[in-house]
């Protein structure tokens, strides 16, 4: 039986985009809570394609585990590749923190992958059948934004959670991370929706605001047997923003 790749997120945004071009030449088992909006994905895939779609709300971690490993058990599918794309956008400024914000973010960014990651790496779950991870991250892991300590942190655990499970799982499995920058999703419509906001965006990112479509094929790059000798990475795809010291200003 022909290998599947596990598809977090995959309802809309990065998620969607990777599922449908990776639907050409792969099988899939598809994630994400909204069941509606995981068929409208599998309708956008490949017909040839084997999509198979399992619903489960990430953030809600206490149960995953056992619950995980009984569909594993079930279903009984090979699974070689792991695309973590479930996410959820928070900004929340120092006075409105709390301890159930930063678990929420948590759950859905850190904790989710590596459970599932525990099971997908076992032999009793999952044979040898995995050989490649791809967590997606964001820039502001490696930087700073007011209001953004939550979700800023929780892809920085992200990062160090790649490069850690990285050296635990070599030489079997590669373990890789992408940090996309600003881009046009549906976790960032409402964002983009402010005029002044998307103005100072664009003049921020030398190549543009970014699309799902623009990450997608580093997946599928991260995936294939041409990145063979790349693991622990965290790549950062964000049209040169995190380069740019210009303050949207051109020279």
């Amino acid at each position: 039986m022909e290998n599947y790749i596990l598809i977090t997120g995959a309802s809309s945004g990065v998620g969607r985009e990777t599922a449908v071009r990776l639907s050409h030449q792969h099988n899939l088992i598809i994630n994400g809570r909204n069941v509606e909006r995981l068929e409208e994905t599998k309708s956008l895939c490949a017909d040839h394609s084997d999509v198979i779609i399992w619903s489960r709300d990430l953030s809600e971690v206490d149960e995953l585990e056992s619950e995980f490993a009984a569909w594993l058990k079930e279903r009984r599918l090979p699974i070689g590749s792991f695309v973590h794309c479930a996410g959820e956008l928070s900004m929340l400024p120092l006075r409105a923190l709390n301890v159930d914000a930063f678990k929420h973010s948590y759950a859905i960014h850190v904790f989710a992958p590596a459970i599932l990651v525990k099971l997908l790496s076992s032999r009793k779950f999952n044979g040898q059948n995995l050989k490649s991870i791809v967590f997606i991250s964001s820039n502001i892991s490696e930087r700073g934004a007011t209001a953004f300590s939550v979700y800023g942190s929780s892809k920085a655990a992200l990062d160090g959670l790649t490069r850690n499970l990285a050296m635990e799982l070599a030489p079997r499995i590669r373990v890789n991370s992408i940090l996309p920058g600003g881009m046009a999703t549906r976790m960032t419509e409402e964002l983009i929706a402010d005029d002044a906001f998307r103005r100072q965006s664009e003049a921020n990112y030398p190549l543009g605001m970014g699309r799902a479509e623009d990450i997608a094929p580093v997946v599928e790059f991260l995936l294939s047997e041409g990145a063979g000798w790349i693991t622990g990475q965290s790549l950062t795809v964000d049209g040169g923003r995190t380069i740019n010291l210009t303050d949207g200003k051109r020279i």
